[in-house]
């Protein structure tokens, strides 16, 4: 994914080629909200540079320009006070920002489901297990109720196994 500048200000094509080569990212520059809207309807971004001059002179353009920037990070920059120095360590900070985020919510979701993962898997197993204790349990269903509780405690090993070992990672 690359990035949307949205700038009107002259230079803007160069500063962007500097960001380009220095974030290892395309870079695509446009004049006002219309051709803003057409390359966020064309492709998705990593983020999407407003010139603050022009968010301060029409904030409904640069509202609609965020609503429609779907998962890109929304920055605000002044490009005339502003040089490709500080635009490129506001965008590498915001993207690192990014990262950091997203890893925090994978690793929170992945816990959540391996919380109730393994309290299934314990409900499973203890009824399963006094299932087979019942004097009433035939012998095909008996077989078919070790094999649950079986199964039943190999997951339960394997959600008691650190994440490295079960071979996904955490971030």
């Amino acid at each position: 994914m690359g990035i949307l500048m949205v700038t009107g200000i002259e230079g803007a094509r160069n500063c962007a080629a500097v960001v380009s080569a220095q974030l290892g990212m395309e870079v695509e520059v446009v004049a006002g909200r219309k051709a803003a809207l057409a390359a966020l309807r064309q492709r998705e971004f990593s983020a999407v540079v407003v010139d603050e001059t022009m968010a301060e002179c029409d904030p409904a353009a640069a509202e609609t320009i965020w609503e429609h920037a779907n998962m890109a990070i929304p920055l605000q920059v002044n490009f005339a006070l502003s040089g490709a120095a500080r635009l490129i360590r506001e965008i590498r900070a915001a993207l690192h920002r990014r990262e950091r985020e997203q890893a925090l919510a994978r690793r929170a979701a992945a816990a959540a489901i391996e919380a109730e993962l393994k309290g299934t898997v314990a409900g499973l197993l203890l009824h399963s297990q006094l299932a087979l204790n019942g004097s009433e349990v035939t012998s095909p269903i008996a077989d078919r109720l070790r094999m649950v509780a079986s199964l039943a405690g190999n997951l339960r090993r394997q959600l008691s196994a650190p994440i490295e070992v079960r071979g996904t990672t955490a971030a």
